[in-house]
């Protein structure tokens, strides 16, 4: 890895880093900063905090100074969304030039021939990869390590930045980025977001190019970014989707839903997430909105279905990666026994998945949206989860996380903000849900809450505004 910042030694300017990336890219877009002064500026950024977190895999030092630079040559720069934005994309999506391991030493993967879909999306509205951002084998686990490194929270490093995004939201909650890409099988982008206090968006099935892996854990994963605003997100997310950002139109009075029991029995949310979710529901109703108290069910057949669907696609991914199973961690090669045992079993169902949907959608027959916990309690500790077995790291996943998954076999969106007071020096977090094609409403609803209950846009020690020395 080339972690250092190369020729972007030169001093960094002041107000450019730990800026909002619609703040940055109309600055570039003006001419008032280059896009290789933002660069440069990150990169410096990344040097001085990479080895406290350890967000990268790689960090495209060079060749991300050489792409800002076509973005300032480029005839269209005055255009471009996220001109000169720096991002970071996960490492389980191809960028050209690049080898994607999706976190496994079990193969020699060769570098990319061409961009993912969204990747190429992200360069054509100007945004420039400085690197590549770690994950746990295969994306399976809500934590991010493996052999020799373990991915750290900026807000407490002693805590996982959670998984399987997690480098992505390190880097973005350090102020290394301000948009990086990532993506959401069974709560990947969400979890880390309430980790390290972000706001993303799992959008709803078919919104945002895949695959993810060879099929997308069977329909259930999808393509997302981590941000510090709400803007931000809706820029990065209307680029991915190809649309125009939507934030803004005034949805009205709306009738919201609130549920904190937890799908999975015996877990029980934590003091600081039911303030969390208690100050939302207050702000709500001083909105004008009506809330209501009302559980989703969500049935047997939808959890086995799930977990059918997760370990089948690991299987899937591991054969399609030409994985060596002996060379693969433990907890992922039994994984990856459990998923082939899965397909050859015939679990993996459409209907399943197709009957939880339907169910779903009666359920936003008369709400608008669903107000939820995202994780029960801090994030776990930071720590080599890979040399430990599959069972504890289920464990471990299930009673931390027993509230996004579902939202991946429903096919719905689903949005994480900060919120709340917050747990021991660590930041709290909600889930907002809606129906199929409610993305808009969710964005509107979050930049409402947003400016009634702001949040601390990035870790205290790593804020790049307010040095600690």
């Amino acid at each position: 890895m080339d972690a250092s910042a190369g020729s972007a030694a030169a001093p960094v300017l002041p107000g450019v880093v730990g800026r909002p990336a619609t703040e940055l890219a109309a600055r570039v877009r003006s001419g008032e900063l280059s896009a290789v002064e933002v660069v440069r500026a990150h990169l410096r950024h990344l040097a001085d905090v990479e080895a406290r977190i350890g967000a990268f895999r790689v960090v495209r030092t060079e060749a991300a100074l050489a792409e800002a630079a076509a973005v300032d040559a480029s005839p269209d720069r005055a255009t471009l969304p996220l001109a000169g934005v720096p991002v970071a994309v996960k490492d389980n999506v191809a960028v050209t030039g690049e080898a994607a391991t999706d976190g496994s030493l079990a193969h020699v993967p060769q570098p990319a021939g061409e961009d993912h879909a969204v990747v190429a999306r992200l360069r054509a509205a100007g945004a420039v990869v400085i690197g590549i951002s770690r994950v746990p084998e295969l994306c399976l686990y809500s934590a991010t390590d493996g052999p020799g490194t373990v991915t750290r929270n900026p807000w407490d490093t002693a805590r996982s930045s959670a998984g399987s995004s997690g480098g992505s939201a390190a880097a973005v909650a350090a102020g290394v980025v301000p948009l990086a890409h990532g993506n959401d099988g069974m709560g990947s982008l969400r979890l880390p977001a309430a980790a390290c206090g972000l706001v993303t968006l799992k959008p709803g099935r078919g919104v945002v190019p895949g695959p993810v892996g060879v099929n997308s854990w069977f329909g259930m994963a999808e393509n997302g970014v981590l941000a510090t605003t709400v803007d931000d997100l809706a820029a990065g997310l209307a680029v991915l989707a190809g649309a125009e950002p939507a934030t803004r139109a005034d949805a009205g009075p709306l009738r919201i839903a609130v549920a904190t029991r937890s799908p999975v029995p015996g877990v029980r949310l934590d003091a600081a997430g039911r303030a969390a979710v208690d100050a939302v529901v207050a702000e709500l109703r001083a909105a004008g909105h009506t809330v209501v108290t009302r559980e989703p069910v969500v049935t047997p057949a939808a959890a086995l279905g799930t977990v059918a669907r997760w370990l089948a696609g690991g299987d899937v991914d591991a054969e399609g990666l030409g994985l060596d199973r002996q060379a693969m961690e433990p907890r992922s090669r039994t994984h990856a026994r459990l998923g082939r045992w899965v397909r050859r079993a015939g679990l993996v169902r459409p209907r399943t998945a197709e009957a939880f949907r339907a169910r779903m959608e009666a359920f936003f027959a008369d709400v608008d949206v669903l107000v939820t916990p995202v994780v029960a309690g801090p994030p776990l500790a930071a720590r080599p989860w890979h040399e430990r077995g599959f069972l504890a790291n289920v464990a471990a996943n299930a009673r931390w996380a027993p509230w996004t998954s579902a939202w991946n076999l429903a096919g719905l969106p689903a949005l994480v903000l900060p919120a709340g007071p917050g747990r021991e020096g660590l930041p709290t977090a909600v889930q907002l849900v809606g129906p199929a094609g409610a993305e808009t409403r969710l964005l509107w609803l979050a930049g409402e809450l947003e400016r009634r209950l702001p949040w601390r846009r990035h870790a205290p020690v790593f804020d790049p505004d307010q040095p600690t020395g």
